[in-house]
Parts: structure tokens; sequence; C-alpha cells
């Protein structure tokens, strides 16, 4: 049986090494696992979520943007090794603007519309790809943004932390197969470096375009939305 596994998770293409997961791919366990994780880091997000569309609602269309952005980005499949496929977060921008919290409730929206609609991910598989793509992805970017901002280079920042968030993301979702896979031969070890492995000839030049991609973002925010980063700015001063 363990052997059947890991035939079907190293042989087969898309619903084996797609980012998002697929629907009934767990084992039950480790479905309820990664929910359990992470619905209180959901429920944080629709705190801090409410608190600024209640605050600041003229900060609606920037919120609509960065889940417009996630979910555009998040949803271009593109052809990896043996048959797989990856492809960008985009939860970058939203971490940067709104701190990681928020993006977690407006990736969680993302992955469940891809689920329903786009057969992209599923609902059991939900809670996986929340805290893969929606919490890991975030964190990473957040402070990898608040590092860098800190030698004054403020594109370098973003190019790194969108690009680091897209890193981060897969690595995630490579432990997250490899602890309910492991290989027989060599175990958890073993089948991480085969995920991981599958997904590295693409995903490392994709982090990078969307590194390049979220910098051009943020530079038509610079010139279109400086209302919206000044209040934006304000809200981070009284938080």
């Amino acid at each position: 049986m363990t052997g059947l596994s890991c035939y079907i998770v190293f042989a087969s293409a898309t619903p084996a090494a797609a980012m998002h997961i697929a629907e009934g791919f767990l084992p039950v366990q480790w479905a309820v696992f990664w929910w359990a994780v992470s619905l209180p880091f959901f429920w944080f997000g629709l705190r801090s979520l409410s608190r600024i569309t209640n605050q600041h609602p003229e900060l609606k269309l920037l919120l609509a943007l960065a889940g417009a952005f996630t979910f555009v980005l998040s949803a271009l499949k593109i052809p990896s090794v043996t048959g797989s496929c990856s492809h960008p977060t985009g939860t970058g921008l939203g971490a940067i603007l709104f701190g990681p919290s928020v993006i977690t409730v407006l990736g969680g929206l993302v992955l469940l519309f891809q689920a329903i609609l786009l057969a992209h991910g599923g609902l059991t598989t939900l809670g996986a790809n929340l805290f893969s793509m929606a919490i890991v992805g975030p964190l990473v970017a957040y402070f990898v943004y608040r590092g860098l901002l800190q030698i004054g280079q403020p594109r370098l920042a973003i190019f790194c932390a969108s690009a680091s968030a897209n890193l981060l993301t897969y690595l995630v979702t490579s432990v997250q197969l490899a602890l309910a896979f492991p290989a027989e031969n060599g175990g958890f070890m073993a089948s991480f470096v085969k995920f991981a492995g599958i997904f590295a000839l693409t995903q490392i030049p994709l982090a990078i375009s969307e590194g390049l991609l979220t910098v051009l973002v943020w530079n038509w925010l610079q010139s279109f939305g400086q209302q919206e980063l000044k209040t934006l700015k304000l809200l981070k001063q009284e938080s």
C-alpha cells in the first residue's frame, strides 16, 4: 500500500505536484491537522480585516486589488517537469501592504473560489493549502520586507519579499506532502527532496518573475494610489 501511494505521488501528474494540493489527496488525519492549524490564523485575520474596513473604508479598493492580484497569479498553472505544474502565489503584495494576517483571509477566499470554480486545490485540502500559501508565505514576505527595508532599499525589499513568499510556499507544500507520503527508503527526507526537486526548476524562475511583477505593481501604486498608501502608512502608525 505504501509503495502504491509513493507511486501515485511521484509518477502521477497534476494532482500530486500542483502547488495547490488536490481534493482528496491528503490522508484524512493530515487534512484535519492542517485545518486545525490554519483556522486560528484565519480567525485572527478576520478580526484584522474587519478593523481595517471599519476604520478605513477607503482602503476597500486596495484590499480588492491585493485579493485580485493573488487570485490571478495563483490561478496560472505552468507545466513543470514530469508533467507537474507550478504557479506564482501573489501573496507578497498583500502582505507588504496590509500585513500577513489580512492576506491570510484574502488568500483563503482565493483558495476557496479556485477550489469551487476552477477545481484547483480542494475543500478537504484547503487547510493545507491555506497554511502554505496564505499563512507561511505572507509571514515570510512581511518579515523579509521589514528586514530589508531597514537598509533603505524599498524596491529590493519588495522583490525579495514577494520571491521569498513564493519559494517558501512551495517548500511548505513539499513538507506537507512528504509528511503525508514518506518514501519507503529514506522516509520523510527522501520524499521531501523528491517533491522539492519536482518544483525547483520552474518555481525558482517563477519566484523571480513574481518579484519583478510585484515591484512593477508597487511602482504603479506609487504613481496612482498615493492617497491609499498614505492612509496605509497612518494605519500602520496607529497599530
